[in-house]
């Protein structure tokens, strides 16, 4: 603006011109574009959602499909399919505008694909027609059906769920969106879809799963990081320094699965970034049920009855920590004389101490204590023990006393 007002320089309006063009035959072509909404929740929050919508040109046919987070090419892959089998047929062309989960890039009307995308339209035998970008114009049709959906269907609706706004979709469709007389051509679309489903293509339903699986590596920390988030696996999983799960992103949840396709876990997908997406008993070794680790904990103990009333009296004091305890416990005992874990056992049950963490240390201080120098020296080269009696050579303070007297 400055240097137009500096030297004058008008703002040349470039107009298009716009001709109505001539109603394609039945059959010919479909149209598909994508929506989002802001809903309102029973809260008074807002969810945002995204809708996948087509049109047959002719007839002006509609369906929609709704999620309730992201979508991606699986996604309007699965989303082609529900439309053409709500169709009983599929068009000779399909117009697209350019959408990143199909189209990669673009240079002068060379599109390339996005893998999952052009992998599906392999399988079908439609024709893919994609807009210039920034020119919706060219598929007016469904750029009136999104805006259609919006103020119509969508507006002062409440949201619920997903299945039950998908539900609800589908009867307006039937009572609203096609049984009414089109703006334009002043006819019903379920009554010109009646004619034009004799002109498409047959349909055959094919079943759309993502095998596509890509192996993570899992960090010291017993977690994954998968898009921008970190998913925690349960504890014992890392194995050490090339550990491997697969992942399998299955609706909105995350499933992870070992190299011996074992389902480890799942999650829920966060659409944030940056999150860290745990379950609470991750924390916990869960390899050993609680009835095996009390059998482990009372065989270190030469009364194993009075033992398991001990752990009994910590279950009944912390029910929910049970596992925790007895995971103290295990490790303390571990290496310990029964004679030392007797006594502590005595101490404990006296004095009521009902911890595991207190136990530890009362066993540490019952265990006969080792001197270090009775352990032995461990060399980190074997092969040369003689280097353990070796003295090293002493310098004589003189010999510095002289230097500094000259």
């Amino acid at each position: 603006m400055f240097v137009r007002q500096k030297h004058n320089i008008p703002v040349v309006k470039v107009s298009r011109e716009y001709f109505p063009i001539q109603e394609l035959p039945y059959g010919e072509q479909a149209q598909i574009d994508f929506g989002h909404y802001n809903m309102r929740l029973v809260n008074g929050k807002r969810k945002k959602i995204s809708f996948f919508a087509i049109v047959l040109s002719r007839s002006r046919m509609k369906y929609i499909w709704f999620w309730d987070r992201p979508y991606t090419a699986l996604d309007v892959c699965q989303a082609h399919e529900k439309a053409f089998a709500f169709y009983g047929g599929i068009p000779e062309t399909i117009v697209y505008d350019q959408d990143r989960t199909m189209v990669v890039d673009e240079n002068i009307g060379d599109v390339i694909l996005t893998a999952t995308f052009k992998q599906y339209t392999k399988s079908r035998s439609f024709k893919l027609h994609f807009c210039r970008k920034a020119d919706p114009e060219s598929k007016g049709k469904v750029e009136n059906v999104v805006q259609y959906v919006k103020k119509n269907f969508l507006y002062n609706r409440s949201y619920w769920d997903i299945d039950t706004l998908n539900t609800e979709a589908s009867s307006w469709l039937g009572r609203t969106a096609n049984a009414l007389a089109h703006n334009f051509t002043k006819k019903v679309p379920q009554q010109e879809y009646d004619i034009e489903k004799g002109y498409l293509r047959p349909y055959t339903p094919i079943i759309i799963e993502n095998k596509q699986t890509k192996t993570y590596h899992v960090r010291k920390t017993n977690a994954i990081a998968y898009k921008s988030n970190f998913y925690s696996v349960p504890m014992g999983t890392y194995k050490g320094t090339g550990t491997q799960v697969i992942i399998k992103e299955v609706a909105d949840t995350l499933e992870i699965y070992s190299v011996d396709q074992e389902l480890i876990c799942s999650h829920k997908i966060s659409s944030k970034k940056g999150q860290f997406i745990a379950n609470t008993n991750h924390k916990r070794d869960t390899s050993k049920s609680l009835d095996q680790m009390i059998l482990l904990v009372t065989a270190y103990f030469t009364d194993e009855a009075r033992a398991a009333q001990y752990l009994e009296m910590i279950n009944q004091k912390l029910p929910r920590y049970l596992r925790d305890h007895l995971q103290v416990i295990l490790k303390a005992l571990e290496g310990s004389e029964k004679q030392a874990a007797d006594k502590a056992l005595d101490f404990c049950l006296k004095n009521e101490i009902l911890n595991g963490y207190d136990f530890e240390q009362v066993l540490f201080v019952e265990a006969p204590q080792v001197p270090l120098l009775q352990k032995g020296i461990r060399l980190l080269d074997k092969n040369n023990l003689e280097k353990a009696n070796q003295v090293p050579e002493k310098s004589d303070l003189q010999d510095y006393k002289n230097i500094i007297n000259q």
